[in-house]
């Protein structure tokens, strides 16, 4: 599953040379997101009894990454500004339909065909931005839309004998989050980024505390142990996601995320004893290859001069 998007955070000077631990962070980063859906599937099966609801391990999931981000806060003491309380809220109502979806998925597809349609969602951001920001779509783009959905279409399997239908679970929580990026992009020009992390935690944990309420079951021990470090383990990739933005161009950066990719298949095959097929390896290349084009697109474009890295209208 790739990381929920966070909000993007430009480099400084100080800091754009500093590639080897830009590097760093993001491994460490894929290496926490990987391990995210490697304990959903483990929770979402019996693998630490009896299986629980996603609405209930999505809860977990924003209760132990709350208290985390909450405590890095009162920390570091941030200057925190009045939130854009209706555009969080639309954020937050995506990222936790779109986790809690996704959370779903693993249970019954191999974490590498999920992690690799979750790559979709700059995909859908990018689809979303035309209607929602007015954003003008030119063919390089489109090009790599088609090629990352032809990727989508692969990893479905769309014949009678091996058609996923939890893929299509995978494949909402991608759009959803896409979604998500129109609302970061509303934000990240207002807020900071530790701000948008705590607001978004505290109002999903709100939205998550009551839809558990109609799925509770009693963890065990086990499933306690795992459902806090699932949330800290968002909380820290996002934390190493944003470290490794603030050190790096995010054109240079991004494409080492694509290792999440790897990092679910080696979780899959050694807890899970699930070896990805050729269906499973081509769909994800084709989906990735569709991603990378579309990044390499975007850096293109940021380094014109007299470009707007910000506007919500970038040229084709």
């Amino acid at each position: 599953m790739a990381v929920p998007p966070t909000p993007p955070v430009p480099a400084t000077p100080q800091t754009v040379e500093d590639r080897p631990r830009a590097v760093a962070f993001m491994l460490v980063a894929t290496l926490f997101i990987a391990a995210t859906t490697l304990l959903a599937k483990a929770l979402g099966t019996d693998a630490l009894g009896p299986p629980l609801h996603p609405l209930q391990i999505s809860h977990g999931r924003f209760l132990f990454a709350f208290l985390a981000i909450a405590a890095t806060v009162l920390a570091l003491r941030p200057r925190l500004i009045r939130p854009d309380l209706k555009t969080h809220v639309g954020r937050t109502l995506c990222g936790w339909g779109g986790i809690s979806l996704m959370f779903a998925a693993v249970a019954f597809i191999p974490l590498a065909d999920a992690t690799a349609i979750s790559f979709l969602n700059p995909v859908f951001g990018m689809l979303l931005a035309i209607p929602l920001l007015g954003e003008r779509v030119g063919p390089w783009r489109w090009l790599a839309a088609g090629i990352a959905l032809a990727g989508m279409i692969v990893l479905m399997r769309p014949t009678p004998e091996s058609f996923q239908p939890a893929a299509l679970l995978a494949l909402a929580a991608a759009a959803l989050m896409g979604l998500e990026l129109i609302f970061i992009k509303r934000l990240s020009n207002r807020e900071g980024p530790l701000q948008i992390l705590f607001v978004n935690n505290a109002l999903g944990l709100l939205i998550a505390s009551v839809a558990v309420l109609f799925v509770w079951a009693a963890p065990t021990p086990a499933q306690w142990g795992a459902l806090a470090a699932l949330g800290l383990a968002m909380a820290c990739a996002q934390a190493c996601f944003i470290h490794a933005m603030r050190r790096a161009e995010a054109s240079f950066v991004t494409p080492f995320s694509y290792l999440t990719l790897v990092f679910a298949g080696l979780y899959d095959l050694i807890i899970f004893d699930v070896l990805p097929d050729a269906v499973s390896l081509g769909g994800a290349a084709i989906i990735i290859s569709g991603a990378a084009l579309l990044a390499w697109r975007e850096a293109r474009f940021k380094q014109r001069p007299g470009a707007d890295r910000r506007g919500p209208k970038p040229p084709p």
